[in-house]
């Protein structure tokens, strides 16, 4: 019996935009040395566990690929990039924290902020991503590392309603397909930072 196609997609670790609470969209920031610790944390994770993984693709940004080949190099596998796994682009809101978007827009800035990327522009490239990994080799599992915003998108066009809450840094999510319908088996783990929670 052939496996299912099996995508274990990953949110980028840490960065200083993200603990400052600026939206990052396409603007190009590193990994703090936290979300480095965090991604080591992550592949330690995934060396362990069961599931055998063949590729991993990641966005083109640096904080996904820092952590791609922090995971890459652990499980010994091979890396490649992908502009389509990118973040949506916030437009004129890149680099600004929540206040600063309330006093530019107001509440409704979501809908105001300029040259921002739509919602359907973002799916449709994700899903053309999804489409091309569909013609690979029948049963293969791949890790994808990419972004919060662009991956909550995706996910509710492939599996319908998401769990509630927010998509966590370094978080790891798991999807299968069975006759042809996109199943979710685990969403938004990072059970792998318990040591750092623990730290604190």
């Amino acid at each position: 019996m052939t496996l299912p196609l099996r995508i274990g997609w990953i949110r980028h670790g840490v960065t200083e935009w993200n603990r400052l609470g600026k939206i990052q969209g396409v603007t190009n920031i590193p990994l703090s040395q936290e979300g480095v610790i965090q991604a080591r944390l992550l592949a330690n994770r995934l060396a362990v566990e069961d599931i055998q993984w063949d590729r991993i693709v990641s966005s083109d940004l640096l904080r996904a690929v820092h952590t791609a080949e922090i995971v890459a190099e652990r499980l010994d596998i091979p890396l490649n990039h992908d502009s389509r796994l990118r973040e949506r682009s916030f437009g004129d809101a890149e680099g600004t924290t929540e206040q600063e978007r309330l006093m530019k827009w107001g509440t409704e800035w979501r809908e105001l902020v300029p040259n921002q990327e739509s919602d359907d522009a973002v799916i449709a490239r994700g899903l053309a991503f999804i489409d091309e990994l569909k013609t690979c080799d029948e049963g293969q599992s791949w890790l994808v590392v990419t972004h919060g915003g662009f991956l909550v998108r995706l996910l509710k066009a492939l599996c319908g309603e998401l769990p509630e809450g927010f998509l966590r840094n370094v978080s790891y999510t798991i999807v299968e397909m069975h006759d042809q319908k996109w199943n979710l088996k685990l969403y938004n783990c990072t059970e792998h930072l318990v040591e750092i929670k623990s730290g604190q």
